[in-house]
């Protein structure tokens, strides 16, 4: 785990969040902690096709990002969608991210947001948005990819 590595900490959880008038988020100070101590409060932030928001350490974006450029064209909605949407930010003195007025309508966030620790990233979400899709995805089998994961 280091600065320079692209290694880093695993991030869980799940957060409640509220977006101020200005459209920034304080990210919760355990998170915070760990992204300063892993790579100085860079992030990036870009778009999903499920409809919430990537968050991901800027090392970790970087690694992420080259993997997709590699992909052939046939999966260029993806990269138009995931790097075409990137933003590179740096959390403020207050540990806040501002979250550019294109990405919060794109992923419907107007007031609360989750966020959700996936590990080496983060997804935000509007609340009621994730829970559609999380109903929907229980409904379609979407527990199938479990099966060979003992809880």
């Amino acid at each position: 785990m280091g600065l320079h590595g692209g290694g880093g900490g695993v991030y869980q959880g799940l957060s409640r969040l509220t977006l101020d008038a200005k459209g920034r988020i304080s990210i919760p100070a355990r998170h915070r902690d760990a992204l300063i101590a892993q790579c100085e409060g860079r992030v990036t932030l870009t778009r999903h096709p499920d409809g919430c928001l990537l968050l991901y350490p800027r090392p970790r974006w970087e690694a992420k990002r080259a993997e997709l450029v590699k992909l052939s064209h046939a999966r260029r909605v993806l990269q138009r969608i995931l790097i075409g949407s990137a933003v590179d930010l740096e959390l403020d003195s207050s540990g806040r991210i501002l979250i550019a007025p294109e990405l919060r309508a794109a992923a419907g966030l107007e007031r609360d947001v989750l966020l959700s620790g996936l590990g080496e990233h983060f997804e935000l979400w509007d609340p009621a948005r994730m829970e559609a899709l999380e109903k929907k995805q229980l409904a379609e089998g979407g527990l199938d990819a479990a099966d060979d994961f003992s809880v």
